[in-house]
């Protein structure tokens, strides 16, 4: 029997390769959050812009208590299993009107986690619309192999390489809306991208990439991870520490080392590396 999702939410996962919205954190919580968060990127501006945005988790204790809170982890087990652990996360933040876009692309490319017995949360901490730049995933696009995807390194695209799968049949994407404190769930061979903000209001998102079954291995390169839910049979991956506090000098050195580590497995076999 499901924890969190319902039996209709745990089918719509397995047929279309993700579901949404789950509710998570009721309104105060999603406002306390996104003051929190909002806060820290007054007081530190330089260590939650760019590439910083990756992994922030390490060093913002409101992020690590997204990350290991109960309700997600259920949401997270009825996909994957009672033994989970987390590998990264990243903050996916678009100011308004801005260009930046997210290509269409699958998870599982580039990020070398094998089987693909992991799945991605991403927590609205903002109201996500078709406005202002809402995921759109292609239903279905999860039960075929992974597709050739082409980096184009484009000036507006937030991913690492600007990877995309080209001739995607854009009619058939369903759009994404969260709420603030509800959370979508995806599976990492699904195609899903986002559009631009042009609206007047900021976009913030907290995808936690990824919450993987310890046997998961990572066959390009090597990462942290922490113990989420249950046990670890198989010790594939090395065990990061949870923050010590806001901004801890060890907390930064450590999640600029992970972030090392992130950015070889996502540019392995590249020809250059891009600005995140």
């Amino acid at each position: 029997m499901p924890i969190k999702l319902t039996a209709a939410q745990q089918t719509a996962y397995e047929r279309d390769g993700f579901v949404a919205p789950i509710d998570i954190f009721s309104a105060d919580e999603a406002v306390a959050i996104r003051t929190a968060l909002e806060e820290a990127e007054r007081r530190f501006p330089e260590e939650l812009a760019g590439p910083n945005r990756n992994n922030a988790h390490y060093v913002l204790p409101v992020l690590d208590e997204i990350t290991h809170d109960s309700r997600i982890l259920d949401a997270v087990q009825d996909v994957i299993g009672p033994d989970i652990l987390t590998a990264g996360t990243t903050l996916f933040i678009k100011e308004p009107e801005t260009k930046g876009f997210i290509s269409w692309h699958q998870d599982a490319r580039y990020i070398g986690l094998e089987p693909h017995d992991w799945v991605t949360g991403w927590l609205a901490i903002s109201d996500v619309t078709e406005d202002n730049g809402c995921m759109r995933m292609i239903p279905g696009s999860h039960k075929a192999p992974l597709a050739e995807h082409v980096d184009t390194y484009g000036d507006d695209n937030l991913l690492t390489r600007g990877q995309t799968v080209p001739d995607v049949d854009e009619d058939q994407a369903v759009t994404v809306p969260l709420k603030p404190g509800q959370l979508s769930l995806h599976h990492p061979r699904i195609v899903h991208g986002s559009g631009p903000n042009i609206s007047g209001e900021r976009r913030i998102g907290f995808a936690m990439q990824s919450y993987i079954a310890p046997n998961v291995e990572q066959v390009i390169g090597r990462i942290w991870v922490q113990q989420a839910r249950g046990t670890d049979r198989f010790g594939h991956h090395d065990v990061a520490p949870r923050p010590t506090g806001t901004m801890q000098p060890g907390d930064i050195k450590f999640r600029d080392e992970a972030n090392d580590r992130l950015s070889e497995i996502f540019y392995a076999g590249a020809n250059r590396k891009g600005r995140y």
